[in-house]
């Protein structure tokens, strides 16, 4: 089948495709603890979760007392190293997600990543969890180079390129996503249950969903 509306759907990683919480939790907890400062119970590591290793690692910190005396620098590598030699223990698709991927390849949909996630450990976790070959393309916010990951267009705009070109759509959880978008001029969709910084349908997204098994409905409709 090669009637969908898009040829290209991008999403996010961290919080809208995947559960990343739990191991990145972990790995934010691995660094505060060298640095003496109380963990983060698991359930809330969710909330400093967007933008980013430096941002995650950033939010935390002020949370509990600012940076000043801090390396930041070397915190965020000890935080990224854990984080890569723990990176899929407890990660999983959200509910309805490899029904929704499956549904979008049978449509004849080029599936892509656009995360600001480091691009080497979005390949690890994604090689860890087998969906690798799902994807035509992934591109990490180290990519590009320095300013250009998202809330800047520029990764959605490689992303259509890279995928081959056409019509594109994003889905995403934060501000960070539905700001890229906005400058790529690309429709995109929010998911109410992801790592929102802010309540979901606050975010500007031209649609929002509760569960994976109404993107494909919600992305039919917004090409109307």
């Amino acid at each position: 089948m090669t009637d969908f509306p898009f040829q290209i759907v991008g999403f996010d990683l961290d919080g809208t495709l995947l559960d990343t919480a739990c191991d990145i939790g972990h790995a934010l907890n691995h660094a505060l603890a060298h640095v003496g400062r109380p963990l983060v119970p698991l359930d809330q590591a969710r909330r400093y979760i967007g933008g980013g290793s430096a941002q995650l690692l950033h939010n935390a910190l002020e949370a509990s007392g600012g940076k000043d005396g801090i390396d930041f620098a070397a915190l965020q590598e000890r935080l990224l190293a854990f984080y890569a030699e723990n990176i899929a223990h407890h990660t999983v698709l959200f509910s309805g997600g490899e029904a929704m991927l499956e549904t979008l390849a049978a449509r004849g949909v080029h599936l892509a990543i656009a995360t600001n996630k480091r691009e080497d450990l979005a390949r690890r976790l994604f090689d860890e969890l087998g969906l690798t070959p799902r994807f035509a393309t992934i591109i990490g916010g180290d990519t590009l180079g320095p300013g250009r990951a998202k809330p800047a267009p520029d990764m959605l705009h490689e992303m259509v390129a890279r995928s081959g070109g056409g019509r594109a759509a994003f889905v995403g959880d934060t501000t960070f996503d539905i700001g890229a978008a906005r400058a790529a001029g690309m429709p995109v969709v929010a998911v109410s249950f992801g790592f929102n910084d802010r309540p979901a349908h606050e975010l500007g997204a031209d649609a929002v969903i509760d569960h994976f098994d109404e993107l494909v409905p919600a992305l039919e409709t917004l090409a109307r």
